[in-house]
């Protein structure tokens, strides 16, 4: 099995359908923790009262709004962060027409803000906001005026939530086929980031049929053994590098 990092980029260049599906591992570089590794979400200690999973579910967020604001301010909400080596690769990758999506488990709004245009959002995004009951939208500078305070609609006065996908809660359906075909339509599926143990969205890579698959990622997982090429290095490093 492949391990030189050379070879993607001999890859890249072969290459006319990329398709890159990320993971948490892809902002740890700007900074912002991941959920499993032993400095990640669900590794640290904290003053709240149950783990991240119950936290950040449907059911705690309605029946605890002021709780679940609390933790989803302090726990999942960097606002200063700022793209790192791997979103910029990634854009530029785009801009030279070879990558067609950016897949990402992230709702950090990264991939963007470095300049991406085709990002397929799995789990929603922070940066985007609405009221539940008059579907005002609001942004994450409206949300961060409001903290550690549950935020109220301008309008109507209901509780304005995240747009993500909270535990108990699907994955958004026409992103989840949009990303299918995406994979599907791949010749090289590059995968960074992600421990891929988060389903339904790590299925995705059961419907890769392309030439060439990926993983970038500091630990193993168990896709390796499928893998044409396993890189164990940092990703912002290795995209740099290939791009």
């Amino acid at each position: 099995m492949e391990q030189d990092p050379l070879t993607l980029k001999r890859w890249i260049a072969e290459s006319i359908h990329i398709v890159f599906f990320g993971g948490a591992g892809v902002s740890t570089e700007s900074n912002i923790p991941d959920f499993r590794s032993p400095d990640g979400l669900y590794s640290q200690s904290h003053h709240f009262p149950y783990p991240p999973e119950v936290m950040l579910s449907a059911s705690f967020f309605y029946a605890h709004p002021q709780e679940f604001f609390q933790y989803y301010f302090a726990k999942l909400i960097y606002a200063d962060a700022q793209p790192n080596a791997a979103h910029y690769a990634l854009a530029r990758l785009e801009q030279s027409g070879k990558l067609k999506a950016v897949i990402t488990q992230n709702v950090d709004g990264l991939h963007q803000l470095a300049g991406s245009q085709n990002v397929l959002e799995l789990h929603g995004s922070a940066q985007r906001n609405y009221c539940l009951n008059c579907g005002t939208q609001y942004n994450l500078t409206f949300l961060l005026e409001s903290a550690p305070a549950v935020p109220h609609c301008l309008d109507c006065g209901g509780i304005v939530r995240p747009d993500i996908v909270l535990y108990e809660e699907a994955l958004p359906q026409e992103v989840l086929r949009s990303a299918d075909k995406a994979v599907r339509n791949a010749d090289l599926l590059i995968v960074g980031g992600t421990s891929l143990v988060v389903y339904p969205a790590a299925s995705l890579v059961d419907q890769f049929r392309g030439r060439r698959l990926v993983l970038i990622n500091k630990e193993a997982t168990d896709y390796d053994g499928r893998a044409d090429l396993i890189i164990h290095e940092p990703i912002g490093q290795v995209l740099s590098a290939v791009v």
